[in-house]
């Protein structure tokens, strides 16, 4: 039986609160996670960019895998879990807050060539349409980005 091709996944997850900046504050917590998370569930991340209240991806996953929740699930608890216990999370507890992440994440398959072209380049742009930075390719946080000594891939 021939197995089919990695499957493609565009992905755009959230902070529950729009315009925090953790996800830039800890990026190295964000990297962790995600490399722990792959270690044990492959799946291999061409393209990504971290702005600061959500992050944009294209995973491919192996053949006959589709899990992409559990990797999600256990990337955002372990970066939940590696944050400091400081007064940004003595607010959330206090506001009963169960969280930083939003509920739900957009996982969209790309299911052509084309597509998966117009699906990186929304996400090299994506800084720059949020005013983060003039030139896409300036924003350090990006596998785009010019100063490869800050970027993600």
């Amino acid at each position: 039986m021939e197995q089919s091709p990695l499957t493609s996944v565009y992905f755009t997850v959230a902070l529950r609160h729009a315009g925090d900046d953790l996800l830039v504050l800890e990026l190295p917590r964000l990297r962790a996670a995600m490399q722990l998370t792959q270690g044990e569930l492959a799946f291999v991340m061409p393209a990504w960019v971290v702005l600061p209240d959500h992050l944009h991806c294209i995973w491919q996953l192996p053949a006959g895998d589709a899990d992409f929740t559990t990797r999600w699930r256990r990337i955002m608890r372990r970066f939940d879990v590696s944050l400091p216990k400081g007064p940004r999370r003595l607010a959330q507890i206090m506001g009963g807050e169960r969280g930083i992440w939003a509920q739900d994440f957009l996982a969209e398959p790309i299911g052509s060539t084309g597509a998966m072209a117009q699906r990186m380049a929304d996400l090299a742009q994506d800084p720059a349409r949020h005013g983060l930075v003039e030139d896409a390719a300036d924003w350090p946080f990006s596998s785009f980005a010019r100063r490869g000594d800050l970027a993600l891939a």
